[in-house]
């Protein structure tokens, strides 16, 4: 099978089907319809046509920049200091896009870690204070505004 190939396109250049799968989504998402035949019958399109699609029609979402947090950080080379890191992250609500490590020199590995943050359940700043404080943290620079925190 081959992999899918993605692409960006005005929803008013493709066929209408494919907007009213994302219409059937929606209903879905909302709570509006209990059920893929009920969200695709609000959505003025067959159950079949809904399944046909479903899979391959997607919304596009942007994320606003004080939505995406990187930080570089210095850490030291000690067990559990870059599992600590990411698990203040999950604890606080944060999900984690990517994370980066080199090879640690000189007894400290440069860490960079990249989350989406719309669902933190404290302040970006009181994360970054959590982030320092964790022992094995020796910097932390917040690179979405190129500042160090």
């Amino acid at each position: 099978m081959n992999a899918p190939q993605w692409v960006l396109a005005d929803i008013t250049a493709l066929p209408e089907v494919f907007g009213r799968v994302l219409e059937a989504q929606q209903h879905l998402a909302a709570g509006r319809a209990a059920t893929a035949a009920e969200a695709a019958r609000m959505a003025g399109i067959s159950r079949s046509a809904y399944y046909k699609y479903k899979d391959a029609v997607q919304p596009y979402r942007t994320s606003q920049p004080e939505q995406l947090l990187t930080v570089h950080l210095l850490l030291r080379d000690k067990p559990g200091a870059l599992s600590a890191v990411l698990a203040a992250f999950a604890d606080n609500g944060a999900n984690i896009l990517t994370v980066n490590q080199n090879i640690p020199t000189d007894g400290r590995a440069s860490v960079s870690v990249s989350a989406r943050t719309e669902h933190l359940t404290v302040p970006v700043e009181q994360l970054l204070q959590l982030l320092k404080s964790i022992s094995g943290v020796e910097k932390l620079t917040r690179t979405e505004i190129g500042t160090t925190a």
